[in-house]
């Protein structure tokens, strides 16, 4: 089984940001496990693309330029703009490399939060007190999705979008009943 450290699972396009690995067998391992990230629209590959092609739609009006001294008093601020460009998805990578993971075994769920410039967050419960909720409103955002536990309610999958969070409730009341159920 692959174990991700705090970056996206793998560079397939999934139905959802979220996915359920099998039970591997071994003594002590978690009945089910979930991992949630967000959703990239911009992939790596088209990261790269998009910086070359504005690259070359910048550098399009400098042909003008080439053999003046116009061009080399315009060609550092170009390269700049391109720069901050590229500073700036970069940035967004590391801010979306958010990851969280849920362990569920029979007597106790785990759900570690990956985060990207912060500590690892952990919150553990039983699985047979833990109380799994769908804000519909009064949360941060709208179906606010959250586990309560050992005195602690944490939020799950903030970053999915609504219609993503309101699937997962049912995959996760399904998994937390089938795991109470003896």
């Amino acid at each position: 089984m692959p174990h991700w450290s705090a970056a996206p699972p793998p560079a397939r396009y999934p139905a959802m940001p979220y996915e359920w690995t099998a039970p591997d067998g071994r003594p002590g391992a978690p009945r089910a496990e979930l991992h949630l990230w967000p959703f990239r629209s911009l992939p790596r590959r088209g990261q790269v693309t998009f910086i070359a092609v504005t690259a070359a739609l910048v550098a399009l009006p400098l042909i003008a330029v080439l053999g003046s001294p116009v061009l080399w008093g315009l060609l550092p601020f170009l390269a700049a703009a391109i720069a901050g460009l590229w500073w700036a998805i970069e940035r967004s990578f590391r801010d979306g490399s958010i990851l969280e993971e849920l362990r569920m075994w029979p007597d106790r769920v785990v759900l570690t939060r990956h985060n990207p410039r912060g500590p690892r967050q952990d919150w553990e419960a039983n699985t047979y007190w833990v109380d799994l909720t769908l804000h519909a409103t009064g949360g941060p955002v709208e179906d606010y999705l959250t586990l309560k536990g050992n005195g602690r309610e944490v939020e799950l999958g903030a970053f999915l979008s609504p219609e993503e969070r309101k699937a997962l409730f049912d995959e996760l009341d399904r998994h937390l009943r089938q795991l109470r159920s003896p």
